[in-house]
C-alpha cells in the first residue's frame, strides 16, 4: 500500500514569510511613509472602519490614485501597516529570548507564541480583521499565516508526537482568527479571559 503521510516539514530555520520590497525610489518611498504614518494617525483616532481612502489620501496630501495603486484597497493598507509589526514578531520567534525564542522546550514555546500574538491582536484587531477579511481565504494567503503555520508544525511534531502537526497547526491557529476574536469581544468575553481560556487549552494540548 503506498503511503500517503505528509513529508516532513524541514526543522531548519523558518522562512520569513515577509518578502523585501523592491527598490522605489526616494519620492515614491517618502509617499508611501507618508500615506502609512496619515491612515495609523487616523485609524488610531477614530477606528479602521471610520476612516475612507479619500480621507487618508488627503491626510497624507497625496491623490487618490496614488494611493490606490500603491495599495490597492484599505485591505492593502491594513496588510501594509501590520507588516512591519509581523515582522518583529517573527524576529522575537527565531532570534529572541526564550520561550518565545529558542532555547525553551517546545511546549513553552508554543505557549509564548500564543501570547504574543494575542498582544498583537490586542493592539491591531481591526486591522488584522480588515486585512484578513477582504475577500474569501484572504486570511490563508496572508504570508505571515505560513510562517505561524510551519512554526507550530514543528513545535508540535517535538510537543506532542501522536499528534497529527500539519493538521494540528491549522486547528490549533483558528482560535486566533480575527473575525472570531472580534465576535468575541463585542459579546460577553473580554480579552483577559478569552486569553486565560485559549492559553489554558493550548498548554492542555501540548502539555505545558
Amino acid at each position: 500500500m503506498q503511503n500517503l503521510s505528509p513529508a516532513p516539514l524541514p526543522c531548519a530555520p523558518l522562512p520569513c514569510a515577509l518578502h523585501e520590497p523592491p527598490a522605489e525610489r526616494s519620492d515614491a518611498a517618502r509617499n508611501r511613509l507618508r500615506i502609512l504614518a496619515a491612515a495609523q494617525k487616523l485609524f488610531d483616532r477614530r477606528g479602521v472602519a471610520n476612516v475612507s481612502m479619500d480621507a487618508i489620501a488627503a491626510a497624507a496630501g497625496v491623490g487618490k490614485g496614488t494611493l490606490f495603486r500603491r495599495f490597492g484597497s484599505k485591505a492593502g493598507l491594513a496588510a501594509a501597516l501590520l507588516d512591519a509589526q509581523d515582522s518583529r514578531l517573527q524576529e522575537r520567534i527565531l532570534h529572541g529570548p526564550p520561550p518565545l525564542g529558542p532555547g525553551a522546550p517546545a511546549a513553552a514555546r508554543v505557549t509564548a507564541f500564543f501570547g504574543a500574538y494575542l498582544d498583537l491582536l490586542d493592539e491591531n484587531l481591526e486591522l488584522v480583521r480588515l486585512s484578513e477579511t477582504a475577500a474569501p481565504g484572504a486570511r490563508y494567503q496572508i504570508g505571515s499565516y505560513a510562517f505561524w503555520r510551519v512554526h507550530l508544525t514543528i513545535l508540535l511534531r517535538e510537543a506532542c508526537p501522536d499528534l497529527d502537526a500539519d493538521c494540528g497547526a491549522h486547528l490549533l491557529l483558528a482560535p486566533l482568527d480575527s473575525d472570531l476574536q472580534h465576535a468575541l469581544r463585542k459579546g460577553e468575553f473580554d480579552g483577559e479571559r478569552i486569553r486565560g481560556a485559549l492559553l489554558a487549552l493550548v498548554a492542555r494540548i501540548t502539555g505545558a
